[in-house]
């Protein structure tokens, strides 16, 4: 018997239809993919049943892989490849593995010589980097900023020299209902001419992504809080 593979499966970044974000091929896959190691259970089967409205839910196993996961319930996931079964790593949003759950899995499918299977899919990290017009060659996610506000802007400029001496790019986000308070401190803390890029809802009907310098951002700073949102700094290429 062939054995399976584990399929790295990418889902929305939050719209309600899918065919401009997920590919036809990697639809295929996911309707004919029966074991599935999620980060939220709901999500996925919402997500499943974007992709297909009769998609067999209830003959479907949903593996829970996210931080509360323990590293011995690992094995258990892994097992339907053995009976040449495919499964596939699902995030909340986005591609699994890129700031969410996933990367022990995929760590412990190679360590046993099993078949990882990367697939095409929206990544916001990604679509701010390459829609930010910054050094695409240099760059770093930091995911998100710490929580006590004078390491928060410690960090801050740390990414604003770097970019303004080395020219790297530096990509980082924050929980939703902090996104003002993100953006008042960079702007308040940061010089007049660094370059700031704010990317908002990417993929949505109502996405933004726009980079000023911060002298322009104080004169047209938008509400943006509480949606998902990414901010880079960086220096236009």
């Amino acid at each position: 018997m062939e054995a399976g593979k584990l399929y790295l499966l990418p889902t929305t970044l939050g719209s309600e239809t899918t065919p401009h974000v997920i590919p036809a091929e990697v639809a295929e896959i996911a309707k004919a993919t029966r074991f599935f190691a999620v980060e939220d259970i709901k999500s996925t089967r919402r997500f499943l049943r974007k992709l297909d409205r009769s998609f067999p839910i209830d003959e479907t196993i949903f593996f829970e892989l996210n931080k509360k996961t323990l590293p011995e319930q690992l094995s258990a996931m892994l097992k339907p490849i053995a009976d040449g079964h495919h499964v596939a790593i699902v995030s909340e949003a986005g591609c699994p593995g890129i700031a969410d759950p996933g990367a022990n899995l995929v760590a412990l499918a190679h360590k046993n010589k099993i078949q990882v299977a990367p697939l095409v899919g929206p990544s916001s990290i990604l679509l701010a980097l390459i829609g930010s017009g910054f050094n695409g060659q240099e760059f770093a996610f930091h995911g998100y900023l710490p929580r006590e506000r004078k390491d928060r802007i410690r960090k801050m400029k740390e990414y604003e020299t770097s970019a303004r001496k080395h020219n790297a790019t530096h990509i980082f986000m924050d929980t939703p209902f902090r996104n003002m308070h993100i953006l008042e401190d960079l702007l308040n803390e940061l010089m007049d001419d660094t370059y700031l890029c704010i990317a908002s809802n990417l993929t949505m009907p109502d996405e933004r992504i726009q980079t000023m310098k911060v002298s322009d951002w104080r004169e047209n700073a938008y509400d943006f809080g509480k949606i998902p949102a990414l901010f880079v700094i960086g220096k236009p290429a």
